[in-house]
């Protein structure tokens, strides 16, 4: 089965896999011993942290191993917060980051502090002025991640970083994404990472700290990982962590360069291959490996379970697949379509084949799903029926108001507007970009005892 789902895990690195059994009978021990066991796995341990500091691109005493990215992420927001308290308490993040730099920040207001998101263009980036205009006195962190996880964008890190040296505030950056594909540019400070995301094996983080940096480790103190990551380690899997991310990085450039090829491939017979499919974030600067879409009026749980009994893996941002109900906070920031929303992320090897196959089953698994939903393949025949039309949508979860929408806006002539009422959080969002896409003009929402009202005029 292709598996096109890298950006949530990557498979297993085969030199990950060779290191890991390896080490699992060399590493088992504790490395803080002075025997031949423990100095063989501390052999083992500076060897590993030497390899990763050499792809991030800093000392190996600025480096160490966490149980996972999340928790590298949780460690380095509140280490470095701790470490500038003096400063102040104000958090800075971009809207789009992942939920665990979000997760951290919830936490942080929680207690006291402060927290402003910067916004980010349709493409889903940054910009360096941004942040600059949000940095104050108190400002004692900055947070942006060094490619989106979603969309694939790239973000400016080198220019934001700067801007927040000016400043004298250090910037963290989740390079979760980007690290198998090179180092992260930029006076960055502070650098998470996780393994899962590049071959290696789940269950290690990286966490590096530039010297210089002030960092306060939470939580009871711990003789291991400097401080900042306590417990015994898994030593086989950080093993296995660093020889696959020395590894991938090896064959990185070739491997971009085809892949890069692939995702041009998708973006482009996408678009051609399904009527009304939105391709976001930014068609250059991005990840090679990653594309997104949305497809107009389907259900993203829907197609998603359509493309997986037809043998394909792929992840989504919408609403339809959360039990949340709500979008992908990286497509709401962005201001795109979100409903019938797919993820694709090739991994390595991936073969011309292998995509040409998905995009041949794609278009009837859109169409599947459309037609299941009753989606109106043509404007209605009948002429107008009045000026203004209201549809009551109440109850309808995405992608039935946008679909009700559609089937009402040939019943008033052009000019004419069309309400649409709907208690769906995803209306907020779909209903202007399917104006967008569709050519009539969104003329806004007010609030009803229940939902909202959603105007739109037609214009064509």
């Amino acid at each position: 089965m292709p598996y096109f789902d890298t950006a949530s895990a990557a498979p297993l690195h085969p030199v990950a896999r060779q290191a890991l059994q390896a080490a699992l009978d060399e590493g088992w021990a504790d490395p803080a011993r002075l025997y031949r066991e423990g100095r063989r796995a501390r052999l083992l341990l500076d060897a590993a942290r030497e390899a990763a500091a050499e792809a991030v691109g800093c000392r190996p005493d600025e480096l160490v191993f966490t149980p996972s990215g999340t928790h590298a992420v949780h460690a380095g927001v509140a280490g470095a917060l701790a470490g500038r308290r003096r400063v102040g308490g104000h958090l800075v993040v971009s809207a789009v980051e992942h939920s665990s730099v979000l997760h951290a920040a919830e936490a942080h207001a929680a207690a006291g502090g402060t927290v402003t998101e910067v916004p980010v263009d349709r493409l889903g980036a940054v910009a360096p002025d941004g942040y600059g205009s949000v940095l104050t006195s108190t400002t004692a962190l900055a947070c942006l991640q060094s490619a989106n996880h979603e969309v694939g964008t790239v973000q400016p890190v080198a220019e934001v970083a700067e801007v927040c040296a000016a400043a004298g505030v250090p910037l963290l950056v989740d390079a979760a994404q980007s690290l198998g594909w090179g180092p992260v540019e930029g006076a960055w400070s502070v650098l998470t990472a996780s393994a899962h995301k590049w071959g290696g094996p789940p269950g290690v983080g990286l966490l590096a700290v530039r010297k210089g940096v002030r960092f306060a480790p939470q939580g009871p103190a711990d003789e291991r990982e400097s401080g900042r990551s306590p417990g015994f380690g898994n030593l086989p899997a950080v093993v296995a962590a660093a020889a696959s991310l020395r590894a991938v990085r090896a064959e990185a450039d070739a491997e971009a360069a085809r892949l890069r090829v692939l995702v041009d491939r998708i973006r482009r017979r996408v678009a051609r291959l399904v009527p009304d499919v939105e391709v976001v974030g930014h068609a250059d600067r991005r990840l090679p490996h990653l594309v997104t879409f949305s497809c107009l009026y389907v259900d993203g749980e829907s197609l998603l379970h359509e493309l997986d009994r037809a043998g394909w893996s792929v992840s989504s941002g919408s609403s339809c697949t959360s039990s949340t109900l709500t979008p992908s906070h990286v497509l709401r920031a962005m201001g795109v379509l979100s409903e019938g929303n797919v993820r694709v992320s090739l991994p390595r090897g991936t073969s011309a084949e292998d995509v040409n196959g998905f995009l041949e089953v794609l278009p009837r698994a859109v169409a599947g799903v459309r037609a299941e939903l009753g989606v109106p393949e043509a404007p209605s025949a009948s002429p107008p029926v009045a000026e203004s039309v209201e549809v009551d949508a109440l109850g309808l979860r995405c992608p039935q108001p946008v679909i009700e929408l559609a089937r009402a806006i040939f019943t008033v002539p052009v000019g004419g507007t069309v309400t649409v009422l709907s208690d769906d959080e995803v209306a907020r969002l779909d209903i202007p970009a399917w104006c967008a896409m569709r050519g009539h003009a969104y003329l806004g929402e007010t609030p009803r005892p229940v939902g909202a009202a959603y105007r739109v005029r037609r214009t064509v």
